[in-house]
């Protein structure tokens, strides 16, 4: 037995503080398609040099605009795209895996749900046909009745109940909210140690997004889910997550303690994400909110990204450096970190970690 494949038993438990998945580096690009056989080769540079790691029993929001590559990070941690760079690492041990049972163990081991709940059911088939499949094909129930057990019981612990009245229903007699418990159910049949929530609320009304997202903390400590929750709402990650990563065009550019990120926002992308959340806070005299946007202009293309810091056209505090490369890490205390050459160029801070830059205030 390899050391990957000891790590994917079931025996193995990663420790509290360990990191049970870890991502370090990574990069994908998507080739373009060419007309001309003779033109220059072209990609979407997707994600350049993302690093993350996840923990038993806490979750970690990944926050960007659309197009960041958050999703693309998600699918390559599911082994659901191939890496262009970059190294995976579940229990300590490296994933390099193209195929056959090494893949499908891992899988039983890291899971997805996707962002569309619709999409994500086969719509011929039921609710008893979608949860029984994981199920048989990882050896957790044989007979029918087992099989029938386990779904039900799977369905209570989605909060589908009575389960008995949904077992035989199909996607589309069920609301979005109902459609989405089933999938995290699907999710749940194999017993995973890492869950990955790609935005699993935007999807909803938003009458019932507090409700799914509460039904993924509760299973977060029941279970001891190592989360990934992927968002475009840095408010809904405050409340979520543990930890908050901020990503830009693909680039990885803070993170930290979701309070301390969200609370002290150093990068200036994530004072706008912040600044563009509703806040009752900044509601002004007339009753109406106020949002001061301190950076402009639009998310840029990624088949010609722009040099170094890919948030320089749109930063108000550009300097020159930042067209030339990307700032390397830079630790501010706490936990928290910032790639912004505002606060120097990879180890502590030159400034004190309570400054940050100037921003636009209301009048």
């Amino acid at each position: 037995m390899s050391a990957l494949e000891s790590a994917l038993t079931p025996a193995s438990v990663a420790a509290p503080d360990q990191a049970i998945l870890r991502a370090e580096h990574l990069r994908k690009e998507f080739p373009v398609p060419q007309m001309n056989p003779f033109a220059p080769k072209r990609a979407v540079h997707a994600v350049e040099d993302a690093s993350l790691a996840l923990y038993p029993g806490r979750a970690t929001a990944l926050v960007g605009e659309s197009g960041s590559g958050k999703t693309t990070v998600a699918r390559m941690l599911a082994r659901l795209y191939d890496l262009t760079s970059g190294t995976i690492s579940f229990r300590g041990e490296p994933v390099s895996l193209r195929g056959g049972s090494a893949l499908r163990s891992y899988r039983r081991h890291v899971q997805l749900v996707f962002q569309d709940p619709f999409s994500s059911l086969n719509p011929v088939h039921s609710v008893r046909y979608h949860l029984s499949r994981p199920l048989k094909l990882y050896g957790h129930a044989t007979s029918r009745q087992q099989v029938t057990e386990q779904i039900l019981a799977l369905l209570d612990r989605v909060s589908l109940t009575p389960a008995t009245q949904f077992i035989e229903k199909y996607p589309h007699q069920l609301s979005g909210g109902q459609r989405q418990r089933v999938a995290i159910a699907r999710a749940l049949a194999v017993q995973p140690d890492v869950l990955l929530a790609d935005e699993p609320v935007s999807m909803l009304d938003v009458s019932i997004r507090l409700d799914i997202l509460n039904l993924l903390l509760r299973l977060k400590e029941e279970e001891r889910l190592a989360l990934l929750f992927i968002t475009h709402d840095i408010a809904s990650a405050r409340y979520f997550a543990e930890d908050t990563l901020v990503m830009y065009a693909g680039q990885m550019v803070e993170g930290g303690p979701s309070e301390a990120v969200i609370q002290q926002p150093k990068h200036p992308y994530t004072k706008l994400l912040i600044s563009a959340a509703p806040d009752p806070d900044r509601l002004s005299a007339d009753g109406r909110n106020r949002v001061v946007l301190p950076a402009r202009g639009e998310i840029p293309s990624l088949v010609t990204p722009p040099s170094g810091c890919r948030f320089h056209p749109r930063c108000p505090h550009a300097m020159p450096v930042c067209r030339e490369r990307f700032p390397k890490r830079t630790e501010l205390g706490g936990g928290q970190w910032v790639n912004c050459f505002l606060y120097g160029d990879g180890g502590n801070p030159v400034a004190p970690a309570n400054q940050s830059p100037a921003t636009n205030t209301p009048s």
